[in-house]
Formats: structure tokens, sequence, C-alpha cells
């Protein structure tokens, strides 16, 4: 029986298909997921999600969250998370720049702010890697 894999962020549902397996960065290590995987909870961390459906292997970048695991359904809650494809690499490297400029030159940054944009740099290196990994 093959195994659902679900994506959804705050934003939209980023990813919904029957697979062969997954592997998901966890903020223990990486874990990969076959159909009849125990029943799992674990927190996602920054980083490559990797999709194997038949011949093919799809490359997410992802971060935050949770994934929920049984039998043959793996369910993800993430902050962010998207699809090689869709990944503007310009845009991405923009957005990288003005975070760390503005670390930068901020004299005093709240600690919630600064989380925000050291959490923003990391993912955006998370979506420049997915992107560049085939160069």
């Amino acid at each position: 029986m093959p195994l659902t894999l679900e994506i959804v962020t705050p934003e939209a549902k980023v990813y919904s298909d029957t697979i062969d397996s997954v592997v998901i960065p966890t903020v223990e290590g990486e874990i990969g997921i076959l159909p009849g995987h125990i029943p799992l909870l674990t927190q996602i961390a920054h980083g490559e999600l990797r999709v194997t459906k038949g011949a093919e292997t799809q490359f997410l970048a992802i971060s935050g969250g949770f994934a929920e695991v049984d039998d043959h359904f793996v369910r993800m809650l993430a902050e962010s998370a998207i699809t090689e494809e869709k990944i503007d690499e310009t845009a991405v490297e923009a957005a990288m720049k003005r975070a760390e400029q503005e670390i930068k030159d901020a004299k005093h940054l709240d600690p919630q702010q600064l989380e925000h944009l050291q959490s923003l740099i990391r993912y955006s290196g998370v979506q420049l890697a997915v992107k560049r990994r085939r160069r």
C-alpha cells in the first residue's frame, strides 16, 4: 500500500500525493519514512525534504513545524515549504542579503525580531542549496 504525503503551510497546501518514501529533516536528524512506519510525531527542522515516487526524487525546502506519521500517511504542518521548481534564486538571495544587512545595521533588535531574521537567513540558505543541487 502506498504512502500519502500531505504538506500544509499557513498559506497553502504545498504538496499532496501518494509516494514511495520521504526523508524528513528533523531537529534530531534526518528520518526516512516508508509505508507501514510506526506512528510518530516529530519536529521539523530547516532543511531539504526528499520525496521519492517511482524512479523520481523531488526536493523541497522546508522549515519549522511538525510531521505526524502513521501507517500509510505523513502529514506535515510547516512554517514554510516550497518545491525546487518554485524557488526564485534571485529573490531568495535578495531577501537573505536584506535580512543580513538588517541584523548588521540594527543597534538593538528585540530577541524575537533577531530570531525571525536568523530564521529567514537559514531558510534562504536551504532554498538556495535545494535550487543549486543539480549544478
